[in-house]
């Protein structure tokens, strides 16, 4: 069996070193990490977790609460979560969020991970609670429609974000501008409809309760089926151009307008949230706000290995957004 000592010689290192990149400890520089972590895959070191477990009263496993595990938005952000986790010695264990067995998360986590990162969910306040009692932190990508003081989030700001879009949006001649939002109220699609709002009232245009089309919990089959029966009278919308709270929603509305002879962006403008891979290759490609998925996984897991090794406050953060524009965009009618 390899033991530390073997790891130190061969990493040139001294043994508490190896103890420290073992135990993440953050005085090591991060060359001198790369070192022992390459000298532990080649020698196949296993370090006894149960016992270090013990000792540290770390488990090195983090929970993640997904809302769906095939919505591939929420794969791109995990993608960034486990690539960094990873260097640091992290498990993640994915689980999918239903708000009926919330309850079960305290059982299904307490004593099995250090920390839990959300989705976006908003937990119930006695949830949120628990985990505090029991040391166990919260931190959420995306900001939870019911917000919780205790629970620090990672996010775009979503206002710049859609005041940047309807320039764009101005700038083709469209001031009739729709949205297609989530319909349960829990989800945090609902915070992007409230910033589209605000981002609205910027620009002095107004919203109007018939310019809003429920996309459902976002999914890109229920998009489809909202927008198709608005377009089953006529293909007379009241908004000239719509902006979809996600990709898969925008790419749904998008196939309703070819299923019921709407052109893009001829007749109808349509604009987006969050840049999925999919996005660039609809027909026409989708104008979109870029979230930065990979980049929000990483500075999540740096913000909450911080905490854990150092027992710094977790504190929010907020990333760069960027409007890419294409094609799903243009001159508004008339």
């Amino acid at each position: 069996m390899v033991t530390r000592d073997e790891v130190a010689k061969h990493a040139g290192v001294s043994v508490a070193v190896v103890s420290y990149v073992i135990n993440n400890k953050p005085v090591v520089k991060e060359a001198t990490r790369q070192k022992v972590l390459q000298a532990i895959r080649e020698l196949g070191y296993s370090p006894n977790l149960t016992a270090r477990s013990l000792k540290t009263r770390r488990t090195n496993q983090i929970g993640v609460l997904f809302n769906h595990i095939g919505n591939p938005f929420e794969t791109g952000i995990a993608l960034g979560l486990e690539h960094r986790a990873g260097k640091d010695g992290q498990s993640l264990i994915f689980q999918t969020y239903d708000p009926l067995e919330e309850d079960h998360l305290k059982t299904l986590f307490s004593g099995r991970v250090d920390a839990i990162i959300l989705l976006g969910q908003s937990l119930k306040t006695d949830t949120v609670d628990h985990f505090a009692k029991i040391g166990v932190p919260l931190f959420s990508v995306m900001t939870p429609d019911q917000a919780n003081d205790i629970v620090p989030c990672a996010d775009i700001n979503w206002c710049e974000a859609y005041r940047a879009m309807i320039e764009h949006l101005i700038r083709f001649g469209h001031s009739r501008i729709g949205y297609m939002g989530a319909l349960n109220r829990e989800s945090y699609l609902n915070v992007r409809f409230r910033h589209f709002r605000r981002a609205l009232l910027a620009h002095g245009l107004e919203f109007r309760d018939e310019w809003l089309v429920h996309g459902s919990f976002g999914s890109l089959e229920m998009a489809y089926k909202q927008m198709s029966e608005r377009l089953s009278g006529g293909t007379d919308l009241p908004f000239t151009a719509i902006v979809c709270a996600n990709d898969l929603m925008a790419i749904g509305v998008l196939s309703a307008c070819r299923d019921n002879g709407v052109s893009v962006p001829g007749q109808l403008s349509i604009a987006s949230s969050e840049n999925i891979l999919m996005s660039s290759h609809t027909s026409p490609p989708l104008t979109t706000v870029h979230y930065p998925r990979p980049e929000i996984g990483v500075a999540t897991i740096e913000e909450v290995m911080n905490h854990l090794n150092t027992g710094a406050p977790l504190s929010s953060r907020t990333l760069k957004h960027e409007i890419y524009e294409r094609s799903s965009t243009g001159q508004a009618p008339g």
